[in-house]
């Protein structure tokens, strides 16, 4: 690994030498070119075991952690190079109970196009289709990052038509997988010509992964430790295709895809062994069929879309959980909300088995009102409620000067699945929710946000206010609370999930989870501070979701871009 770090970074060097050279020589087809980014965050940690922000490293001991991402992008004469510094320290996005410390080079990347071929090298981010068979990608806020660690290559057999090949290992930190993956596409164009509205883009593909010996040593050795009732098959290759198309046709677009996947060993966290024991692998096939079904015109905009997922959960390896060693990605079937009470529940996807449908309807009869409703209800294979939302929002925008966005959410939550609460009830939510922004100038704002969240399972009630002033384009400052208007209810549920309170703790007085932040930004610099105070809960981003730990103390970011 040092000789190939080693042996990049003089590429590296030689290439940026080179471009200098071709500046002063004046060849515009030779002058190179450097970019970055920078992301990092710095957590100050302050105990506070009544709202459950103790009993980890970073709260007894450490007081400080920090995640930061430093990249390096270089194009010269068809080149395009890329180097990636990651680091940790004392970090709880690996393990929200424990910390973790590392620091190396997280990703690097070579790709030339030469004519029709590309090349590709190192670590890479890519997808098939919708990605429901493979897809590569970043996702920091949940630490997230698999990509493909080898090789890829492209071919045009004409402008609309293209081939993909490629195989590697997943990177795993900064670390493999031992499974290999390889796979294989073609993706196309087909239009009905000048005087035709429709147009088809037609794809395949398939995606192959391999066990690795000591892998599949610790499978038998797991399945050998079963009951003869339990006992399943398993093997080292597995196979996922799938087959997908868009269709646009005038003001309408459907797209559908269908995926099967071979039989391989995965593990049920649900399934009951024969001695009683909840968790097991089993052994069957997989599929899912997805199709969304969209219409536009002016003022109007409407999309259908309709999943069932059985068995796709397709990982590195049976063993690997969470976030973890995922080679593909499922598209999520609920919304993506955004306020601080309506986006509390989420509805992660469920790989074992899924059947889903969402509408969205988008209404403008005019540039000062519009209207937006959503519908989606997620069951698992034998018509189990597993999530169901209603969502209402109407805007109003007078002139330039205000704007007025208020709406109603109804949702139904299964947290014994989402969150792997046993016996626990569903949770049923009422929230109202209302924002107005108010423009003194062209540069000056003032927004509000208030939300109420009435429900009487899980933590019980709660009321969030907000106060965000904006002066454009450098400053904003933010204050916020989120506090409980069911007391009792809340100190009963986190006793019951086996917390300690504290001795002296008031069961009757509301909780504050306050907020007060500054964002300067300047150019191409943005600076966050944060002063905060926030409840446990599940932080999900498109439909992929993690638990995240109660916290207090000071947050810190930096986003720069160059």
């Amino acid at each position: 690994m040092k000789r190939i770090i080693l042996l990049y970074t003089s590429l590296l060097f030689l290439l940026f030498c080179q471009g200098l050279y071709a500046q002063e020589d004046g060849n515009e087809r030779k002058v190179a070119t450097i970019s970055g980014n920078l992301e990092t965050n710095g957590n100050f940690f302050v105990e506070d075991s009544l709202v459950g922000a103790a009993g980890t490293p970073q709260y007894d001991h450490q007081l400080y952690g920090a995640d930061a991402w430093l990249q390096l992008n270089y194009n010269y004469m068809g080149f395009d190079v890329g180097l990636r510094f990651d680091l940790f320290n004392n970090s709880n996005l690996l393990n929200p109970q424990d910390s973790y410390s590392a620091q190396g080079i997280g990703r690097w990347y070579i790709k030339k196009k030469i004519n029709k071929l590309g090349i590709s090298g190192g670590y890479l981010y890519d997808q098939i289709g919708s990605g429901i068979i493979f897809r590569a990608f970043e996702q920091r806020p949940l630490l997230i990052d698999n990509a493909l660690y080898g090789v890829r290559l492209t071919y045009d057999l004409t402008e609309d038509w293209q081939l993909k090949a490629f195989t590697g290992r997943q990177k795993q930190q900064f670390d493999l997988y031992g499974s290999t993956i390889r796979g294989f596409s073609a993706d196309g164009f087909i239009t009905g010509g000048e005087e035709s509205n429709w147009t088809l883009a037609p794809g395949f593909g398939v995606v192959g992964r391999t066990i690795d010996d000591d892998m599949m040593n610790r499978i038998v050795n797991t399945i050998e430790s079963y009951d003869i009732a339990d006992s399943i098959g398993a093997k080292y290759n597995t196979f996922a295709f799938s087959a997908y198309n868009t269709l646009t046709a005038g003001k309408f677009t459907w797209y559908v895809e269908g995926a099967y996947k071979t039989a391989e060993q995965y593990n049920n966290p649900f399934a009951e062994q024969a001695n009683g024991t909840i968790g097991k692998l089993e052994f069957n096939p997989g599929s899912v069929l997805y199709s969304s079904l969209s219409y536009a015109q002016k003022g109007l905009g409407i999309t259908v879309e309709g999943k069932r997922t059985e068995n796709f959960t397709f990982r590195t390896n049976p063993f690997v959980v969470l976030n973890r060693g995922m080679i593909n990605f499922l598209p999520p079937m609920a919304r993506v909300n955004t306020y601080r009470l309506t986006a509390r529940y989420n509805a992660a996807t469920q790989e074992l088995g899924e059947q889903a449908v969402q509408l969205d309807i988008k209404y403008s009869p005019s540039r000062k009102l519009g209207f937006n409703v959503n519908f989606s209800n997620i069951t698992d294979l034998n018509n189990d409620l597993l999530y169901r939302e209603i969502y209402t929002e109407v805007t109003y925008k007078y002139k330039r000067k205000w704007q007025l966005l208020g709406g109603l959410q109804l949702q139904t939550y299964n947290q014994e699945i989402f969150e792997v609460k046993p016996e626990a009830p569903l949770v049923e939510t009422i929230i109202p929710y209302v924002e107005f922004l108010y423009k003194f100038d062209r540069k000056k704002s003032l927004r509000t946000e208030f939300q109420y969240l009435l429900t009487e399972q899980d933590l019980g009630s709660w009321a969030f206010g907000l106060l965000e002033y904006s002066v454009a384009p450098n400053w904003s400052f933010t204050i916020s609370d989120m506090v409980t208007t069911d007391s009792e209810q809340f100190f009963k549920t986190v006793e019951k999930n086996g917390r300690v309170l504290p001795v002296d703790v008031n069961r009757s007085m509301p909780l504050h989870f306050y907020s007060l932040s500054a964002v300067y930004s300047y150019k191409s610099n943005r600076f966050s501070l944060c002063w905060c105070r926030q409840p446990e809960g599940i932080v999900c981003t498109g439909g992929i979701c993690r638990y995240e730990p109660a916290f207090n103390g000071v947050k810190f970011n930096v986003n720069s871009t160059f």
